[in-house]
């Protein structure tokens, strides 16, 4: 599945160079960014070019489908930990959860 979300590519670019070993600032001169821009984009809080992304993924040795997919088992492990957190709530606590969700997909559509 494709991931659209910057703050997870963000987060999937922060594992990976934690992974590697290196900091921000290695990333950053490596790939031809400045450290604010690379720590802005492990953050999710701006947008990249292509290009940028290729020369980033070229750094960490790994390939834009590992940083820009995101296969089946986390996304059941992530529906797995929503379905456990709501069913530990009480029933108010459960419509305000409903509500917000449904807020949410219509502010969204």
């Amino acid at each position: 599945m494709l991931i659209f979300d910057f703050h997870a590519i963000g987060n999937k670019l922060y594992a990976v160079r934690k992974r590697m070993g290196m900091t921000q600032a290695e990333v950053a001169e490596a790939a031809g960014l400045s450290d604010r821009t690379y720590a802005d984009i492990e953050r999710g809080s701006v947008n990249m070019r292509v290009e940028t992304l290729l020369r980033i993924c070229k750094v960490l040795y790994v390939t834009p489908d590992v940083i820009l997919t995101e296969d089946e088992n986390t996304k059941d492990i992530k529906t797995d930990e929503l379905i456990k957190k709501i069913e530990s709530c009480n029933s108010k606590e459960k419509e305000t959860i409903l509500k917000i969700i449904n807020v949410y997909l219509q502010s969204i559509i």
